[in-house]
């Protein structure tokens, strides 16, 4: 087959997704079809022109959307796809809006009975009028520490701690750099726990052995440098989980997949406090992707390579009405 991977693109994942992008042409290669890389540069245009990439995506039998982020992980180019009739692999327009946007996933998956971190949405004035934000998160119980975040993104930009009003102003600041929308959460003492959910062309969905994140020590949290720059963070495959609480993180893990309607991929992350339920804290429809990412490697440790995840994805999405 002729295979399309989109990546770049205007978020602040751009290079991210490069990493993801390149990763998996060498699988789609390495699996015998024709490996077509579309670039989207950082303000988000197509760097062959538009009509080429009209063009060269209606040739093409699939098209794998590997961006992450804003443009991309959002709906807009799964809408844009459809438009042209296009295959593609991942979820759809609507569950990707959704999984990007951190406050509608959690009240989509709160209406449904799904456990997620507490918190609170501020947008307009509640970003920069001191008081009417700190009301609104008394209101809701909330109190520090608190985490604050882009209501929409990922890859932990924008994204810190705050320990009283002089850190949580600087923090909102930070995070309307990224979303006009920012998400003030409580913080959450315990283990970070990811699920791989995965798609298969007769329809099962299943999900790999969980991974357990152990943060670089001398990083405050789970940070993007943490996540990219550091040797000192771990990531734990298979978690170490007791048979109960393994099987429930895999039932929510794959109720949160199909409640969003999500398809092909996601990666769900949870915080498994030490006292207390464990609670979804976000979804990613399309995870990171490199070799050494957190998503192949829970594959990995299912028993499936990198390029037999690639596969399967493709074949899905196929294979998909």
């Amino acid at each position: 087959m002729k295979v399309a991977v989109v990546m770049g693109g205007a978020s602040s994942e751009h290079d991210v997704s490069l990493a993801s992008g390149n990763g998996i042409l060498r699988a789609v290669e390495l699996l015998g079809h024709t490996a077509m890389p579309m670039l989207l540069d950082a303000q988000g245009n197509w760097s062959d022109g538009q009509h080429e990439a009209i063009e060269i995506l209606q040739a093409c039998d699939v098209t794998i959307p590997a961006l992450h982020g804003e443009g991309g992980e959002d709906g807009r180019l799964q809408g844009f796809l459809e438009q042209l009739h296009v295959p593609y692999v991942g979820s759809g327009i609507a569950a990707s809006a959704v999984g990007l946007d951190k406050h509608l996933t959690k009240s989509v998956l709160k209406a449904h009975g799904i456990p997620v971190t507490p918190g609170v949405t501020l947008r307009g004035a509640e970003l920069t009028d001191a008081e009417a934000a700190m009301q609104k998160l008394k209101a809701a119980g909330l109190d520090f520490p608190l985490f604050v975040k882009p209501a929409n993104g990922g890859s932990s930009f924008g994204v810190a701690r705050a320990t009283n009003l002089p850190t949580l102003l600087a923090a909102i600041a930070e995070a309307t750099e990224f979303d006009a929308h920012v998400l003030v959460e409580r913080e959450m003492s315990g283990r970070e726990i990811d699920l791989a959910v995965l798609e298969f062309p007769d329809g099962r969905v299943e999900t790999a052995p969980a991974l357990e994140i152990h943060p670089d020590p001398d990083q405050p949290f789970f940070t993007a440098a943490a996540k990219y720059d550091s040797n000192a963070t771990r990531f734990v495959v298979p978690a170490p989980l007791d048979p109960e609480l393994a099987m429930r993180l895999r039932r929510t893990a794959i109720d949160v997949f199909e409640v969003l309607g999500c398809a092909g991929l996601a990666r769900v992350d949870f915080f498994v406090p030490r006292a207390g339920e464990p609670v979804v804290n976000e979804i990613n429809t399309f995870p990171g992707f490199t070799p050494a990412s957190q998503f192949p490697r829970m594959w990995a440790a299912g028993g499936m390579s990198y390029a037999e995840v690639v596969d399967t994805l493709i074949r899905t999405a196929v294979t998909r009405p």
